[in-house]
């Protein structure tokens, strides 16, 4: 063998070995950051996307708006307005019950503003070099996983379909697969500058290394 393939021969074992070692690094980091993410030997996370923050904005203005409603009516309660011109008859007795379930009320907005935020924030998505998984959760019950290889994936777009998607620059990251016809979404995703050239890049470069394995 002559010096000049040997040569490159050395290069060649060179550089495969670091490109394990980063591989290996790059796993290694993923599965301490995204310990519930079950990766391959080979896999690591590339992009983590999250709902937008104007979700859990719109989540706690409801509940605020409640909060002031019920603070009103406490208020009138709390200054003894004569109800005796009206068809209601309210007694002491009344207006402390009626002074207990606006507190209870509060304490359901409370609630039911701490258990929207987590449903919303429980909703993600993880973009690895082989895969997209993404996690779904529309109640305190009821959630679910999707797995999708990104071989099988054919399209990958971005939508924004109301206005007020473009007033608060949000909207909807579609991919459809081959074959099956299957679209998976992902709803409220601020609008991405690199994340959907980064997905389709990921998409070329799998069906790219998938025809080489195939040969």
């Amino acid at each position: 063998m002559s010096k000049q393939k040997l040569a490159l021969l050395t290069d060649v074992c060179y550089n495969h070995n670091m490109k394990d070692e980063l591989a290996q690094v790059k796993h290694a980091r993923s599965a301490k950051d995204y310990p519930d993410i079950n990766l391959e030997a080979d896999e690591h996370v590339v992009l983590h996307l999250k709902r937008s923050r104007i979700g859990i904005i719109g989540i706690w203005s409801m509940a605020a708006f409640c909060a002031i409603i019920l603070s009103l009516a406490l208020i009138l309660i709390s200054k003894n307005i004569d109800f005796d011109d009206t068809l209601l008859t309210i007694n002491d007795a009344s207006l402390s019950y009626l002074r207990i379930a606006i507190f209870a009320l509060y304490a359901i907005i409370l609630a039911g503003g701490v258990i929207g935020h987590s449903i919303y924030n429980a909703n993600e998505m993880f973009i690895t070099n082989h895969r997209a998984i993404q996690k779904s959760r529309s109640s305190l019950f009821a959630n679910s996983t999707n797995i999708i290889e990104l071989r099988r994936i054919e399209d990958v777009s971005f939508r924004q379909e109301s206005l007020f998607d473009h007033l608060f620059q949000i909207g909807i990251l579609r991919m459809a697969t081959v074959g099956e016809e299957t679209t998976y979404t992902f709803r409220f995703l601020d609008t991405p500058h690199d994340e959907v050239k980064i997905i389709s890049h990921l998409v070329y470069e799998n069906k790219k290394h998938g025809k080489r394995d195939d040969d």
